[in-house]
């Protein structure tokens, strides 16, 4: 704005904001608008796009498949949708049958301090349950330390003095390091899956295998035809949408990055799936299909924890949902009983 810009190209600009900064940024493009600036934003959140926009023009696989106008009322969420994914879609969440089992994981009195400012405390004595073929979800505002949690649980990967007790199947359970915390059934899919999740100058095959070497090697040597044939099978299983698995990670879409990033770890075979953002940054129908993903593992008796900033997501997929703020759990709601403004009511009474 300091260099007086006639056009402004906004591309995801609330990713990493809550709603209410979502909205004064969104309240600032009308502004600009009123002043003669021209603003293009490119966003997967669909009411974001219909509050601001004129037009919208909607692009799938590399080209532009409509252009619709707002005050001609063609700007409908419906109609957005089946021109992004192709195809009408009766529902955003894929129905599922819940069948819950006894407890995986327990988590007791879990704290964290911050790694650099030696008085801070991120997280604070979490208590947190998760039970077989569950979905459980964590609601907070960015910075109420839900992502700090999921690292620190997954071998204490971020925080230091770090406190408390996990317990796998009811047996106090050593998640020290990275490599106890997936020999004890967990598995962290990160919410940058670019910097953090993937490799994303080395091929489909080798990001597929690399948490579980051992599978695929044989006297400490990679064995490729068994890498292969481990990579085709998640490729068939997750609909990787992609001419070879010996294709660079780094030229998917996000959609298909992040189901890469869920292969990798389903290969570990966990017990436990922490999903920190599982949807981030990708389109509705590539949603629609982590969200079957999602399902699928709840059915096999798999336990999920889901980080989401998305209400909506939490809403639509969870069977519980745990709701933080300033690095304590402040609430906990059944899924009959969580709405947005319950989630928030926790959140501003804390």
């Amino acid at each position: 704005m300091s260099k007086d810009v006639r056009l402004l190209i906004l591309d995801e600009p609330t990713a990493a904001l809550s709603e209410t900064d979502s909205q004064v940024l969104l309240d600032l493009m009308l502004e600009l608008k009123a002043k003669g600036v021209t603003s293009i934003i490119i966003s997967h959140k669909l009411n974001e796009v219909r509050k601001v926009a004129d037009t919208v023009t909607v692009i799938r696989d590399g080209m532009s498949v409509s252009t619709l106008n707002t005050a001609k009322g063609e700007v409908t969420e419906d109609r957005i949708v089946r021109d992004m994914v192709g195809r009408d879609m009766a529902a955003r969440f894929p129905v599922r049958e819940r069948n819950i089992g006894g407890p995986i994981m327990e988590v007791s009195d879990w704290s964290a301090w911050h790694p650099e400012q030696k008085d801070r405390q991120v997280i604070k004595s979490i208590n947190l349950a998760v039970r077989a073929g569950e979905v459980v979800g964590v609601a907070g505002l960015m910075g109420a330390g839900r992502t700090e949690l999921a690292m620190s649980l997954f071998g204490k990967s971020y925080g230091r003095n770090i406190t408390g007790t996990v317990k796998m199947h009811g047996k106090v359970t050593d998640v020290s390091d990275v490599s106890k915390a997936i020999r004890a059934g967990l598995a962290y899919v990160t919410e940058d899956r670019k910097s953090l999740g993937l490799i994303l100058e080395d091929s489909i095959q080798r990001n597929t295998t690399l948490a579980a070497l051992e599978k695929v090697s044989k006297a400490g040597v990679i064995v490729e035809a068994e890498e292969t044939k481990v990579a085709e099978h998640y490729r068939g299983a997750m609909n990787v949408r992609t001419p070879s698995v010996f294709q660079t990670v780094g030229n998917l879409s996000g959609g298909n990055q992040q189901k890469v990033v869920l292969s990798k770890w389903l290969f570990t075979d966990p017990e436990v799936l922490i999903l920190d953002e599982p949807t981030r940054g990708i389109d509705v129908g590539a949603k629609y299909e982590i969200y079957g993903i999602i399902n699928e593992l709840a059915a096999q008796g798999k336990g999920i924890v889901m980080i989401s900033s998305e209400m909506p997501e939490l809403l639509g997929m969870c069977d519980r949902i745990y709701v933080m703020n300033e690095g304590a759990f402040v609430g906990e709601l059944a899924a009959e009983d969580a709405s947005p403004e319950s989630i928030m009511s926790l959140i501003v009474t804390d």
